[in-house]
């Protein structure tokens, strides 16, 4: 099976829409792009689940991940749509299926719900949510899949955690997917995270790695599946990277400087999608032999529709 492809549609918190003034303009360059991925062929569109910019807070737009994700939900007719991913801490999970079950039916069955602990702590003070220690959001994690599974499955909800509780919660309708709408687990922690994807996950994502840490991952994955009694091949291994691509190696060198902020190595060639629709294409070989079944692209650039259209037409067709 060919590599599936999705891409990170522009919503501000990486300074993707930076110089557009008007709010109105900077929603409908989002849903440009959306509506220019699904013409292109590209598998799926993904927004984060963040309120305020990154590396630092500015007054630049940043649109909210699930109202995003309704709205693009009906300005497109075949991608699928996911979050990369929601934080658990942001939203009461029942609320938070209920809210999926939603968009689920809204979309014809298109969404990907994506899930993760939560990290940006700067984003959690600000908003006055509380910031537990890891151990802490990876147990309330815990808690919030088994309810919102529950919430897809069940006819009435119900569980008594030490973080979430619900006492016969109904959710109707329930999403247009069955058996329920795919469940995708954000994050690379191998001791409880990449644990939780074997035990409850449809799906994986692990970003910003190489070849080799990206097989590292999923074999780990692998054998908490067999600890657990899961097939490991029911669960859909993603992955996430940042790409500059441009038609000479130097610009797409100069493009991708923006991107060593979140690769700290600096080892950009090996931990990015960087260089010529060439190299490109090379990398994609590598990475689904690594054991990748989507990749999941984010371009700084996106916004301009250049650098989406040229890894379309160059990477896309020619896998």
């Amino acid at each position: 099976m060919a590599l599936k492809v999705g891409v990170i549609v522009p919503q501000g918190w990486r300074m993707d829409l930076v110089g557009i003034a008007d709010p109105v303009e900077a929603y409908e360059t989002m849903t440009r792009v959306a509506q220019e991925a699904e013409a292109l062929g590209f598998d799926s569109i993904w927004l984060f689940d963040h309120f305020h910019t990154v590396p630092i807070p500015t007054q630049e737009p940043t649109f909210e991940c699930w109202t995003s994700t309704a709205a693009l939900a009906r300005d497109t007719k075949r991608v699928r749509i996911g979050q990369m991913v929601s934080c658990n801490s942001y939203r009461n999970p029942a609320l938070l299926a209920k809210m999926a079950s939603t968009v689920d039916v809204l979309s014809h069955g298109r969404l990907d719900f994506g899930i993760g602990a939560g990290w940006y702590e700067h984003e959690y003070n600000a908003y006055g949510y509380p910031f537990p220690d890891g151990p802490t959001r990876l147990r309330q994690l815990r808690d919030a899949v088994r309810i919102i599974k529950s919430m897809w499955t069940d006819e009435e909800a119900v569980f008594e955690g030490k973080f979430h509780q619900v006492r016969g919660a109904i959710n109707q309708p329930k999403g247009a997917q069955k058996p329920h709408i795919p469940l995708l687990i954000g994050g690379g922690g191998e001791k409880v995270t990449l644990k939780l994807v074997a035990q409850y996950a449809d799906a994986c994502n692990i970003g910003h790695l190489d070849n080799e840490g990206v097989a590292r991952k999923f074999a780990i994955i692998k054998d908490h599946c067999e600890e657990v009694g899961r097939d490991y091949n029911e669960i859909r291994r993603t992955v996430l990277f940042n790409c500059a691509i441009a038609e000479t190696d130097e610009e797409a060198l100069a493009k991708s400087e923006y991107y060593k902020r979140n690769i700290p190595s600096g080892r950009l060639r090996e931990q990015a999608l960087v260089g010529t629709p060439d190299a490109i294409r090379k990398r994609l070989v590598e990475i689904e032999q690594a054991g990748a079944q989507e990749l999941i692209i984010f371009l700084q650039d996106s916004a301009q529709l250049a650098s989406l259209r040229l890894f379309a037409q160059e990477c896309l067709s020619k896998q």
